[in-house]
């Protein structure tokens, strides 16, 4: 690859990183779904036309978002999940890591939500869903060193223990947006964390 070459696709780089940032920045505000390419052109500062130089369609930018999502979440996540030698307290980082995340973006969980949503398995969902498979599966390798440790039941199930994980974080998200501020998910942070440890601490009764 040639320096002019480079010098011509970096540009476009950084339109099509401009135009995700818009996407999300305008599902903070409204529903996913109501978001069309005139609104992402507006916010870019480009014509409609110029947009669709960048991607050839609306489900195109939004598997770009979806793209960007899982290389911006998923090092989180496993940056959190190596962070300790404890298992307990890298769960735990994992879990203050997806929260800091998402009131960075707040735009996110209305696009994953939306996206789960659709009847459809389109590539943007399939994206999400291999994203939340990966999530699912570094959540169950902590916890089976947890397990390994003694901190957690014995009887625990680790993929149970991991859906629940993450349904705390949605249900924390869903909270927040009922309220209207990502900000508001601090104040309720220890008490669901609190929660989610007496669960998987606790023999589960035969």
């Amino acid at each position: 690859m040639n320096a002019a070459t480079v010098s011509l696709r970096q540009p476009a780089q950084a339109r099509q990183a401009e135009m995700v940032q818009a996407v999300l920045n305008l599902a903070a505000q409204q529903e996913p779904a109501s978001i069309t390419t005139t609104d992402i052109a507006k916010a870019v500062g480009l014509s409609q036309g110029a947009v669709f130089r960048h991607f050839p369609n609306k489900q195109a930018i939004w598997l770009n978002v979806a793209q960007w999502l899982e290389a911006t979440l998923m090092p989180l996540v496993q940056t959190a999940a190596q962070s300790s030698p404890d298992p307990l307290t890298s769960l735990g980082n994992i879990f203050r890591a997806h929260l800091q995340f998402v009131q960075e973006n707040p735009g996110v969980p209305r696009f994953i939500f939306h996206e789960l949503q659709q009847p459809a398995a389109s590539p943007v969902k399939q994206q999400v869903a291999a994203m939340l498979q990966t999530y699912s599966g570094i959540l169950i390798r902590v916890l089976q060193q947890a397990k390994t440790a003694g901190q957690v039941s014995p009887s625990l199930d680790e993929r149970s223990a991991a859906t629940l994980f993450i349904g705390s974080i949605q249900g924390l998200v869903m909270q927040a947006m009922l309220l209207g501020s990502s900000t508001s998910i601090q104040p309720m942070m220890a008490g669901v964390w609190a929660l989610y440890l007496s669960a998987i601490r606790q023999e589960v009764a035969p």
